[in-house]
């Protein structure tokens, strides 16, 4: 074809990367890899290794070898001695290091670019100008992090040798998100990278030689999930960061319960791409191509769900035809393909296999006219149209180039169907209309919104799911914070065996004996006292044995019916921060004017003198949280876009708190308090110790204008109601201040919603020392943080 006829067709021609250079690279290492240390490559223990192949073409790259139990022992032991030296140097002398490996990253970006094109499938446009960018990005930002960390997060210290899990579809950047923040924080670090993409995180290993990096700070095991197993399980290992899918990471969960690990989970998605009838159709199209044929669609937050307003269906349909129509799937190596490889069989087929059974539920199939090569792992750009909302290709991950389709009518039917999922990563909107993004951008139960943009990415700005999508963020300051703890709970010495011994045998006033017989304490569920459903009560003794009273013994159904109770008050969540503040302000008004009658009949259990305690600082505590609730904001992001993100702390929504047993006023109100004070609704499982403090409460919420549902109450047995709240679905949360066997209870209990888990590790909370018993990490565990990104300029 003459330069003419190229004109006038303005098709393509080939542009091939040259990969010699990385190809080379794969040569002076005799195509052959062990692992990577205490800055050492060492060969495998077992002596085994597996292939790892280019998906465009299906030839072997490399040899890389397979982890074993014995090679992830030596990396750990590596990290654990390390990790002293790495944390006793000063903040810039790790801001250094950090700035070294983005300025290494950068000098040797191509070779990174090529080498992750050749071993991942993507097309080299991508590992060019987005991956590698941002994990020079990351290094940078975090290198300013690490400068600043003492100064921004006092009485905040690094968790100790981090295990890291990372996926197959971003290899590289997938590391930086994980490594950058835990070296800035002071941690060590073992990573396992993807058994299909091990090469770059190789190359990582040969820049932090070249940046002289310590040896043991950060150690490079490769292998297959046993071998990630391997790290989980490791008793050495204080913190576990996974990425990948939500099946391994209810695995991951179980796993480290027994344990005191940290965890923290980023899995799969579904994300919905809404389309209102006023949005830019064409711009709204292009950020569809970006959505879901991004990296073949291998994205966790891939826009694989289309949502369109039903007025403008058939028009927007024909014009995402159209353009699929020019789109270009070929080698990943040619700077001018839209589409490249799959990254292995496996998951070519279960891409082919899931289509088959969308088309078999009745949706339409419709695959453009263009050439997909014969050779290598290829699946064609594919749209799914006619999907109902509970097909499997609605409602699975399906981690390929498939777009499925489906309409609503009003904004309101567009945010139900966008939070029909168990999952929770992130999502798109696309109207002219900012009033109506941001209205509908507020109700998705998502991590990140794009409003008008898609797929944008930044250290500056948290990256993370709600529900099922996991817990914890990737970037930003609540990114940190994963791989933080407070320097008093690292130390702190496990829970007493027996209740603290009180100051002395109980004073009784003579104006106070044991309650009277008749005096009948209930439940509290939805704003009403109730009974329990056993019918049946339990005794309630002071400390010297003396019988104060029967509460009463709730049971599974109570907590179902405190459940709903706590989903019907969700509109507390969307109260503003002022009415919350003044309720809870109220709630001290009350509590104050009743402090002598409650500290005396609280003085049975736990002696006068902590009795009083417990009342003052309760009342104290209580004004703290009021004085938080419109002070715990989120932040305004700059990324270096023509973007804001707006950091929006929400509430996680409905939480089970567990009340620990030594202060049963005080350990309620610390923990009850600031999960209210941030929107959330709660059930809550007071002292089996005394449960009558229920009583007290309950009287003290129906005065303080305290919205029915906000605050339920069921009294019990505490293991047996913490093992109902902890399998309940619709319980976003689960708080558990007990024993180390309740911890490790309720975080394997929890497993089949993934709901966040926060616990004291069976460790000893001093409830009386503020530094302790209240402030921003209690508040930190009552938020997720959501990022909206709303671009602006022309």
């Amino acid at each position: 074809m003459s330069i003419v006829e190229k004109f006038m067709t303005m098709e393509y021609g080939p542009a091939p990367e040259d990969p010699r250079e990385a190809l080379a690279w794969l040569d002076r290492h005799g195509r052959r890899f062990g692992h990577f240390i205490n800055g050492a490559w060492q060969a495998p223990a077992a002596g085994t290794y597996f292939d790892t192949a280019d998906p465009s073409m299906g030839e072997k790259l490399a040899t890389v070898a397979q982890g074993s139990t014995l090679d992830v022992d030596s990396a750990v032991k590596a990290a654990r001695a390390a990790l002293p030296s790495w944390q006793s140097l000063t903040p810039h002398g790790r801001a250094r290091y950090l700035y070294a490996l983005a300025r290494q990253v950068q000098k040797h970006s191509r070779w990174l670019a090529v080498l992750e094109t050749l071993d991942n499938g993507k097309p080299i446009r991508e590992s060019r100008d987005i991956d590698i960018p941002l994990v020079a990005r990351h290094f940078y930002h975090h290198a300013g992090w690490a400068q600043l960390l003492e100064q921004e997060f006092p009485g905040y210290t690094a968790c100790g040798v981090v295990g890291q899990i990372i996926p197959w579809n971003f290899p590289l950047l997938m590391l930086a998100w994980k490594i950058a923040p835990a070296l800035a924080t002071g941690n060590t670090v073992v990573l396992k990278p993807a058994e299909f993409t091990p090469l770059t995180a190789l190359a990582f290993a040969q820049i932090c030689q070249e940046a002289g990096l310590p040896a043991g700070v950060v150690n490079i095991v490769t292998g297959d999930g046993a071998t990630g197993e391997a790290l989980v399980k490791h008793p050495d290992v204080d913190k576990i960061a996974f990425t990948g899918s939500t099946e391994v990471g209810r695995a991951i969960r179980k796993a480290t319960a027994q344990s005191h690990k940290k965890l923290s989970l980023e899995l799969g998605g579904k994300s919905p791409f809404i389309i209102f009838e006023d949005a830019d159709l064409d711009s709204a199209v292009e950020g569809l191509v970006d959505g879901i044929w991004f990296n073949q669609g291998q994205v966790c937050c891939a826009g694989s769900r289309l949502l369109m307003q039903e007025s403008i269906a058939d028009k927007l349909i024909g014009k995402i035809q159209d353009r699929m129509n020019t789109l270009r799937i070929g080698s990943p190596l040619d700077k001018a393909i839209d589409i490249g490889a799959i990254v292995a069989r496996v998951q070519l087929e279960r891409i082919q296999r899931l289509v088959d059974q969308g088309i078999a539920e009745g949706a339409t199939c419709w695959q453009p006219s263009i050439p997909v090569p014969s050779r290598g792992l290829y699946f064609p750009p594919t749209l799914l149209s006619n999907v109902h909302p509970t097909s499997v290709v609605a409602q699975q991950e399906i981690f390929g180039p498939v777009l499925v389709a489906m309409t609503f009518r009003t904004p309101r039917e567009a945010v139900e169907l966008a939070n029909n999922t168990v999952y929770g990563l992130a999502a798109c909107v696309w109207s002219e209309s900012i009033n109506v993004s941001l209205h509908v951008a507020a109700q998705l139960k998502a991590g990140v919104v794009w409003v008008n943009c898609t797929n944008l990415f930044d250290a500056a700005c948290g990256f993370g799911g709600y529900r099922e999508s996991g817990y914890g963020r990737e970037g930003g300051r609540e990114g940190l914070l994963e791989y933080l703890e407070p320097v008093w709970f690292k130390n702190a010495p496990p829970v007493h065996p027996t209740p603290l011994a009180i100051d002395q045998p109980p004073e009784r006033p003579a104006d106070f004996a044991a309650p009277p017989i008749d005096r009948t304490v209930k439940l509290y569920i939805g704003g009403k006292q109730a009974r329990p459903d056993s019918g049946y009560s339990m005794e309630v003794r002071g400390a010297d044995g003396h019988l104060l009273g029967e509460a009463p013994l709730g049971n599974r159904k109570d907590i179902r019916n405190a459940v709903e109770a706590a989903r019907k008050a969700e509109g507390w969540g969307k109260a503003t921060a002022h009415n919350r503040a003044q309720v809870l302000y109220y709630i001290a008004e009350n509590l104050s004017q009743r402090r002598e009658e409650i500290a005396s009949r609280l003085s049975a259990v736990v002696g006068k003198k902590q009795a009083e305690a417990e009342v003052s600082l309760g009342i104290e505590r209580i004004f703290s949280y009021a004085a938080w609730a419109d002070k715990y904001e989120g932040a305004v992001h700059n990324p270096p876009f023509r973007n804001v993100a707006l950091a929006m702390k929400e509430p996680i929504g409905t939480v089970g708190v567990v009340c620990p047993a030594d202060a049963p006023l005080l350990g309620f109100i610390s923990l009850v308090m600031p999960a209210i004070s941030t929107g959330n609704t709660v059930i809550a499982i007071p002292s089996e110790k005394y449960p009558l403090i229920t009583g007290d409460l309950y009287q003290v919420f129906e005065t303080s204008d305290l919205p029915d549902g906000v605050v339920n109450i069921v009294t019990g047995r505490a293991a047996e109601l913490m093992k109902t709240l902890a399998e309940h679905d619709d319980v976003d949360a689960i708080w558990c201040f007990t024993d180390e066997a309740g911890a490790s209870a309720v975080k394997t209990l929890s497993i089949g919603n993934l709901k966040q888990v926060f616990t004291n590790e069976g460790r000893a909370i001093d409830w009386f020392d503020v530094k302790q018993g209240e402030g921003r990490w209690f508040l930190d565990h009552t938020v997720q943080v959501k990022n909206i990104w709303v671009p602006y300029g022309e």
